[in-house]
């Protein structure tokens, strides 16, 4: 599907989903600035927007088309025989946390921005993408001036939906805390590791993000204005809040883990003390009852003795209890 907005220098929209052989006049145009988005959209749909419209290197169409190993930023320069403007190829990640299924959920983002034009490339619809088009439509805070504008502002919006993630994340977290002290079993274990996982998962992909937006603060592309960079400052300071946030909750994950092995070897270590202590106290009977169960009856005149098989009860009687007041009294009981 292709979504087109075009706006003028002041913010205003000059029209919207217009026919595609219009955009190259429009792009001619310096009082205008066009914002294409393309969700989902097919192989014939790309091709003609991002090959025949745009001209972008082949490059950057590869690597938006494929799903990418991680966030990057890359700036694009014509040459000699090259057709299209300069521009800013991004790729960003988006991030949900589903409590139902306890995993990260991550939709790539491909940005093409450039002095009057900004491509947005998605396979599934982006929570950030539409705020920013509803709130560029209103005019709300004029930022659909600039392509550099509205980029920052779906950072913004992008960076901004970690914190609910990581709500759910944390309220799952707490209630981990509470589970591991009174269930011990295997599907306590398993759950804290795939939160383990998830939170590793998600620290994988902060870290590389930060490197792009740093990119961007430090000011090292041209296509952003300079009065922009304490805004793109501001996003990657958020980010930086939310990795240092992430680690916070891997070291306590870390902590629920030692203290679940420490539970569960404390739990065996009482049911080894308790057999070790039934085999113990039983020893005595074990000892007489294996004395008297040998087969030398001519040899052992207590078997033709009245009381002895009362004898032979009370030795055991007798030699059980000191040995249970024997540890007893060294508290091993």
């Amino acid at each position: 599907m292709i979504r087109s907005l075009v706006f003028t220098t002041q913010g205003r929209l000059h029209s919207r989903d217009i026919e595609v052989f219009l955009m190259p006049t429009l792009l001619a145009d310096t009082n205008l600035f066009l914002w294409v988005d393309l969700e989902n959209p097919t192989p014939e749909e790309t091709k003609c927007i991002l090959e025949d419209v745009f001209h972008f290197h082949p490059l950057s169409i590869e690597d938006c088309v494929m799903v990418s190993a991680g966030p990057k930023v890359e700036e694009y320069m014509p040459r000699e025989g090259d057709m299209f403007a300069p521009y800013l190829f991004m790729v960003i990640h988006a991030v949900d946390y589903s409590r139902k299924d306890g995993v990260f959920a991550t939709n790539e983002l491909n940005f093409f921005l450039g002095k009057n034009f900004l491509v947005t490339y998605h396979e599934h619809p982006i929570k950030g993408i539409s705020l920013t088009e509803e709130r560029a439509i209103r005019g709300t805070g004029h930022i659909a001036r600039a392509p550099d504008r509205v980029a920052y502002n779906l950072l913004d919006a992008i960076v901004d939906n970690y914190k609910p993630a990581l709500d759910e994340l944390s309220l799952e977290i707490a209630e981990l805390e509470q589970q591991v002290l009174t269930d011990s079993g295997t599907e306590v274990l398993n759950k804290i590791l795939q939160i383990k996982k998830e939170v590793l998962h998600l620290r994988r992909i902060i870290g590389p993000q930060r490197e792009v937006l740093a990119r961007f603060a430090r000011g090292e592309f041209k296509l952003i204005r300079p009065h922009l960079l304490p805004y793109y400052r501001d996003v990657y300071d958020h980010l930086f809040q939310i990795s240092e946030l992430a680690q916070s909750y891997a070291d306590s994950l870390t902590g629920i883990l030692q203290v679940y092995l420490n539970m569960s070897s404390n739990r065996t270590a009482e049911i080894v003390k308790v057999l070790t202590l039934f085999i113990v106290i039983t020893t005595p009977v074990l000892v007489v009852g294996s004395w008297y169960g040998m087969n030398f009856v001519e040899q052992m005149p207590e078997l033709h003795w009245k009381y002895g098989y009362v004898w032979a009860i009370g030795l055991t009687v007798v030699s059980t209890a000191a040995l249970c007041f024997w540890l007893r009294k060294r508290k091993w009981l």
